[in-house]
């Protein structure tokens, strides 16, 4: 075998196994390659797509309500009125203030119910506060969690701007009514007891208070 012939197998060697290095590394390209868009209809394709997402359902809503009902309208609404508003966090703090209401009540804590509720609401939950102490019971609760969360219904005002949400509630707490010898009348404080609610929240959308008012309550 020549030199010649000797140095070209070489090269051809190191070739080949330069082109097998740069397919491990960068891979291979077969099968799935966009191809190149040109003037014409692979324009329009894409704008068609970009449409088609901006005008789509909005998924915070249809997650929570049914895509057309009046409860979606509504929401979408309250999103036109204040472009920050998001239906998943609003029941976020929806589950945090029913645990602080639901408490604060069975505890007799009228200042802690006054931030969060209506005032003629505030006045029925302090009527049954009242009515408790005047008999001399307590209520000993703890809460264990929300079970369920879901969204039953939402209006909007557009003259007022007001946006009303109505929830339902499945949660989990054990309690006993003690009577003023303390002695347990009523619960126990072994049994986990789920208590369902359904409660209207209402804000002025847009509006510098981001704080949401319970002024309906249904058992």
């Amino acid at each position: 075998m020549n030199s010649s012939l000797l140095s070209l197998l070489v090269l051809a060697g190191i070739a080949i196994f330069l082109i097998l290095r740069l397919r491990s590394v960068l891979g291979t390209r077969d099968g799935f390659e966009k191809p190149p868009v040109t003037s014409g209809s692979g324009r329009s394709d894409v704008r068609r797509d970009f449409e088609v997402i901006e005008g789509g359902p909005d998924d915070d809503i249809i997650d929570h309500v049914d895509d057309g009902s009046d409860s979606a309208k509504a929401l979408a609404a309250m999103k036109m009125a204040e472009p920050g508003f998001r239906v998943g966090e609003f029941l976020g703090g929806a589950r945090q203030a029913y645990e602080m209401i639901l408490m604060a009540f069975e505890r007799g804590d009228k200042e802690g119910l006054r931030p969060f509720l209506a005032p003629d609401v505030l006045e029925t939950f302090e009527t049954v506060i009242d009515q408790r102490h005047e008999q001399g019971l307590t209520i000993e609760a703890e809460f264990i969690g929300v079970r369920e969360i879901s969204l039953q219904e939402a209006t909007f005002d557009r003259a007022t701007g007001v946006g009303e949400v109505t929830v339902r509630f499945v949660g989990e707490l054990t309690s006993v009514v003690r009577n003023a010898d303390g002695e347990i009348i009523e619960g126990d404080r072994t049994e986990i007891k789920r208590q369902r609610d359904v409660w209207t929240f209402a804000r002025t959308m847009g509006s510098d208070d981001p704080n949401w008012a319970l002024v309906a309550t249904d058992g």
